[in-house]
């Protein structure tokens, strides 16, 4: 415990001893559902998703990050590869939007005001937090219940980014979230009255994807990246 206490104090005083920037932008992309409604790949987005990026650089290797990304969320069984899901032909069409922060990672160095384009992967992890309307099945129509729900999560995510047209960055990313939640796909109703429509495999909670594009813009103070 006490290694880990030193170990989060030499983090942040590392991000204190540089000048921050800024970036600000728009996510574009598409996203896809995992549960026990539609097609169980992993990477297959069939809904548009859009939403809005905050990065704050506190070094060339990491930044804190904040998101707000809207999607309509659709799952349809007759495009599964299960015969089961086929044959039974349910199908979602939910809205969610999604608030998310934490840190990314990048790969090398990514100095956001070198004179030169660069470029790097990167890894982002953190928490997530989705509101999603509750609805049931009541012989494979969906019913909705009048209540909203929050779906807690952990998104891991793996990009590439690269500077271009001077302050502007732009990335692509893979975005995977694993939610604490068994609800999103109505196969648990929210309402304790409506259990007995329960449905599918309730041990495993619901998983969504975003992939796509952000575009951000720096700005602020230019960091200094030197040793004292």
């Amino acid at each position: 415990m006490k290694r880990f206490i030193l170990l989060t104090l030499s983090i942040l005083s590392l991000s204190f001893s540089y000048s921050q920037i800024n970036e600000i932008g728009i996510y574009a992309g598409g996203s896809n559902f995992i549960g026990d409604v539609g097609s169980t790949k992993y990477i297959a987005p069939n809904a548009a998703a859009l939403g809005l990026v905050y990065r704050w650089n506190a070094s060339p290797r990491h930044s804190w990050r904040f998101s707000v990304i809207y999607s309509d969320i659709e799952a349809f069984d007759n495009k599964s590869d299960d015969p089961r899901r086929i044959q039974r032909n349910y199908s979602i069409d939910t809205d969610i939007l999604e608030l998310a922060a934490g840190m990314e990672f990048t790969f090398v160095d990514f100095n956001l005001h070198a004179e030169h384009t660069i470029a790097t992967p990167y890894l982002f992890a953190g928490l997530s937090a989705a509101n999603h309307d509750n609805y049931y099945f009541d012989n494979g129509i969906s019913l909705p219940e009048g209540t909203k729900s929050w779906a807690y999560g952990i998104p891991m995510a793996i990009g590439f980014k690269t500077n271009f047209l001077g302050n502007f960055i732009l990335s692509f990313e893979i975005g995977a979230r694993y939610t604490f939640s068994d609800e999103i796909d109505g196969n648990i109703p929210n309402s304790n009255s409506r259990q007995e429509y329960r449905f599918g495999n309730i041990n495993n909670n619901d998983w969504y994807v975003f992939t796509g594009f952000t575009l951000t813009y720096t700005f602020g103070e230019k960091p200094c990246y030197c040793v004292n």
